[in-house]
Formats: C-alpha cells, structure tokens, sequence
C-alpha cells in the first residue's frame, strides 16, 4: 500500500475512477429527479474525467515546474483537463474539488493523511465557491463531510484517511434526501453526490488495494413516485443580477450602498488580490431594475461576465423571438449552444458560431477563441451548461477577450436575446438587452415520460406526453398532438402577442399544421412564428411573448 499520493497514485485514481464512473454511469442518470429523458449526471461526470484523463495523457513526457514535486504536476494537469472538459453542474464542481486538492498540495514534498485530509478541505471550499447559492443536500454536503471525516481521523496514514473520508460520504449520501425534499419525494438520492462518492471509493482502492465493501447502489428510500419541486429566490424582486468587477475599496462601498438601495439579498466579495488598490470582486443582488443594477457596477469600475436571471425562468424550457436582428460588428461575437440541425442552421443565419448541446468547458473556450472577437456572449440554451459557459469564460481572459454569458433556459429565449442585439449599443448595455428580453419569455415544452412520477399535475408513467411550463409539469397526456393543443391554450390563458413553435426531431408532419389551425380559430390576434428545429427529446419547444 502506498503510504503517500504520489504521481503513480494518481494516476491510478484517475483510470480506476473514470473505469468506476463508466460502470455506474446508467444507474447516476437514473437518479435524476425529473421524469424527462435527458438527465446526464453520469454522463456529464464520465465526459469530465475523460477530458481529465486525456490531459493527463497529453503531458505525459513534460516534466513540469522545476523544484515542485511530480504530484503537483499530475493534480494541476488534472484539475485543469476537468475544468475545460467539464460538463454541466457536477462536472464543474468536480472539477473545482481537483483544483481545491492541486492547491492545497502543490507545495507538500509528500502526501500522507493528514495533509490529505487538510486539502481536501481546501476542495471542499473551493466547490462552495464554484456555486452562486450553494444548497445542502448535494454534492456540496457529501465532500463537506467527506473533508470533515478525514480531518478528524487526524493521522498520517492514508488509508485510514481516505477510508474515513469515503465511509462518511457515503453516509452523507444517504442523509441528502433529508436535506433536499425534491429528493426525499422522488425518493432518489442526490446523483451528483453518488458520482462523488464512485471518486472517493476508487481513491480508496488505490491507497489500500481492497475495494470498499458497498451495496451495489447509494443507500436511499424505497422508490416512490418524484416531485418536481423548484426553489424561486426573492419574493419582492423579479431578477437576479451577477457579474464580475475590477476596481477599488472605495467604489465597492459607494456600489453597496447604491445596490442595497435597489434591491436585497446583496453580495459583494473580493478576491484580497490587493487589498488598497484595484481588485476583482463578485457582485450579486436581487433587484427589480435591472438597468439601474448594472449601471451602478459600470459607475463603480468595469462589469463583466455579466449574467441576469429572472426568478420565475430558474429552469429549462423554450422561450419567444421577434425577428432576428444581424451585428455585422466584428469586434463581437455570439455563441450559442444548441441541438439539432434546423436550430444550428436558424443561429448560422444570424452569424453565431454554433456548437451542439452540452459542449464543454474546453469547447465554448474554442469556439469563443474562434470568432476572433474580443466581445463575445454566450447562450448556453441549457442550466446545465450554464455552469461550464462561465467556467469558458472565466478562461477567455487569459486571451484577452470579455465574454458575457446571458443565461437562456432554451434554443427560443436564445432566439429573443439575439432579436433585440444591437451593434450600435454598448457592449454592456447590449448584454443587458439581450438578458432582458430572454428573460421576459414565457416558455414550454413537451417531451415523452421517461419514467413513473408524482408530478404536480398528477402521476405520469413512462411514455406518457407531459406538456411543461416553467419547467414544470402542467399537463399529461397520452395522444401527442392533443397535449400540444392543450398546452398552448394553458400558455395563452395568461395573455400574449407572439408564439413562436420550434418542431423537434420526432414530432409528426401534421403538427405544426394542427396548432396553426387551432390558433388561427382559437387566438386569431396571436402572431405565429414556426421553425423545425430538429431537437432531440422534444417534439415541441413553444415561446409566449
């Protein structure tokens, strides 16, 4: 047993982690809480330790920084493949866990227990931070106790470290159902966290040579049918402003005063890069305008990465365009996330460089590089890409270019944003433009049961339609086309001008024709937008404006 993680140790753990997350790749996805077809987690975690592993790979012969031992080569280079090969939410906090361990332990000559269990405390922080508003009953809580049990092990020998650390993961897998009531519902426990401890218990094996002796599956309550249940932020503020700024101590404290005026949950923290002259700090606030929000960050110094979210748009769908409008500029740039060859073809018509859905970190970090601009914006058209577009951009600094990433739920709040898009603005405040108008859609979607579920319209079964608005489920159905009709008119009982209807990839030719007719005799002053979009999963996206 080695006594110490050395390079040879990691790399170990790196090939038997990947190896285990491949085995248990279907049983994670399975634990996604909603009952849609395209829940990743496993995927998302085996794609970002395969970019960990290749990064691995690539560096083989390089002998890295003089005078550091070979482990701090081996964490860095793992660290920063799972950054750019990160994918979705778990992807990214996996990938700031690795970081979390490459900088606690660069400057150790060697890794024994206790300074293991140190940095891994270290990991654990730097995956709270990875999250705007960390939640309990996650990942988070699972390496949180993980990191809690190795400290208090408090020895130098590995194995009874990473032994601690992977028991008492495990249990905190089991108790996130307690701690998340959408789990407690769905009866699932947390697949981020799962993925976790696959990680650990592979460490485990490296140190010691024995797997650890666990059930086949995290331990989690008898199965029942889910609840899609949302969390929906402030209840007096419509919006939800972040970004990043540079600039001094003294304009901070004139910024909180003026952000405290205009709205409530405010957050400003720096970095300590300079504590009397200019550093970076991370600004969050729950406002209403918006505007004013941002106005007062470019007042204070210079905004960036700046990113609006309306409360009640928290999870994915579809959202509405006006007619797109061309930037020519070509100091700016758009890039836009999206599946299926109808939408890349509708985004490649407004000059976006297009990826398909749920690229990487190292992916949108290309592609942005690609457009040769130095302004680009981001439309990750998915929450879980959310997390890797700003990971993408956090990198394009070191190249000189500011990336906006506005976070749209959906292909058609993508095709709103690019409507209002300005060459003629500000960079900034075209960002704005482009965050609001994604932000003020209304938006659905219908995709087919990919399992049984208590939803809040009532018990669905595999292949059953379900007609979702907000993310939630409204309607189930068992004819397609009928569900679709029926979700239009729950859509425009609210009101609306504009309905734009985005056909996937397996709705039937006579669909579009259908919900034209029906809306013609139905909502006959409702203008009509249709495009085949050609996406998976979702015969039907529809926007509301």
């Amino acid at each position: 047993m080695p006594e110490t993680l050395d390079a040879a140790a990691l790399h170990r753990w790196c090939a038997g982690g990947l190896a285990a997350l491949k085995r248990h790749q279907d049983e994670i996805n399975q634990l996604n809480v909603y009952p849609v077809p395209d829940g990743d987690t496993g995927t998302n975690l085996v794609l970002t330790m395969t970019s960990a592993e290749q990064a691995l790979r690539l560096d083989r012969d390089d002998p890295g920084a003089p005078g550091r031992p070979a482990h701090a080569r081996v964490l860095r280079l793992l660290a920063r493949g799972a950054l750019l090969g990160a994918r979705g939410n778990s992807g990214v906090i996996v990938s700031q866990i690795l970081r979390g361990l490459a900088d606690a332990l660069g400057d150790i000559p060697a890794v024994r227990g206790r300074a293991f269990a140190v940095a891994l405390r270290a990991a654990g922080e730097a995956a709270y931070s990875a999250v705007a508003e960390p939640v309990e009953g996650t990942m988070l809580s699972v390496v949180t106790a993980a990191a809690t049990a190795a400290v208090r092990a408090d020895t130098d020998d590995l194995a009874a470290v990473t032994g601690a650390a992977a028991t008492a993961a495990d249990e905190a897998l089991a108790r996130t159902p307690e701690q998340l009531p959408a789990l407690a519902r769905a009866g699932v426990v947390d697949a981020g966290g799962r993925g976790l401890c696959v990680l650990l218990d592979a460490l485990v094996e490296v140190v010691t040579g024995v797997a650890p002796d666990r059930p086949e599956s995290a331990p989690a309550p008898p199965r029942r049918p889910l609840v899609a249940a949302r969390e929906t932020g402030s209840t007096e503020y419509a919006y939800e402003v972040q970004f990043l700024l540079d600039t001094d101590p003294p304009a901070v404290r004139r910024l909180r005063a003026e952000l405290a005026r205009l709205g409530d949950s405010l957050v400003v923290v720096g970095d300590g890069a300079d504590p009397i002259g200019v550093s970076t700090w991370n600004v969050h606030v729950h406002v209403n305008d918006v505007g004013a929000a941002i106005e007062a960050g470019v007042l204070a110094g210079r905004p960036y990465q700046i990113s609006v979210t309306r409360f009640e748009d928290q999870f994915p769908a579809a959202a509405a365009p006006a007619e797109p409008v061309r930037s020519d500029a070509p100091e700016r740039a758009v890039v836009v996330a999206a599946s299926g060859p109808g939408l890349a073809a509708i985004f490649l018509a407004e000059r976006a460089t297009v990826l398909d859905g749920n690229p990487s970190a190292g992916e949108l970090l290309a592609a942005v590089r690609s457009t040769g601009a130095s302004r680009v914006v981001v439309l990750p058209n998915d929450p879980n890409t959310l997390g890797v577009a700003r990971v993408a951009a956090d990198e394009a600094q070191a190249f000189g270019i500011s990336v906006s990433v506005v976070p749209t739920r959906s292909p058609v709040q993508a095709l709103a944003a690019l409507a209002v898009r300005d060459p003629a603005r500000r960079f900034a405040d075209d960002v704005i433009a482009m965050a609001e108008a994604a932000g003020a859609c209304r938006y659905a979607e219908v995709c087919h049961a990919s399992r049984e579920a208590l939803t809040v319209a009532g018990r669905c079964r595999p292949g059953d339609v379900l007609g979702l608005v907000d993310g939630e489920v409204h309607l189930i159905g068992e004819d397609l086309v009928h569900t679709c009709v029926a979700l239009l008119d729950r859509m425009l009982g609210g009101g609306g001008e504009l309905v734009t209807l985005l056909l996937g990839a397996d709705a039937p030719e006579e669909l579009t024709e259908v919900l034209r007719t029906h809306l013609a005799r139905r909502w006959p002053f409702v203008e009509v937008q249709h495009y085949s979009g050609g996406q998976p999963f979702y015969p039907l996206l529809v926007g509301v404006e």
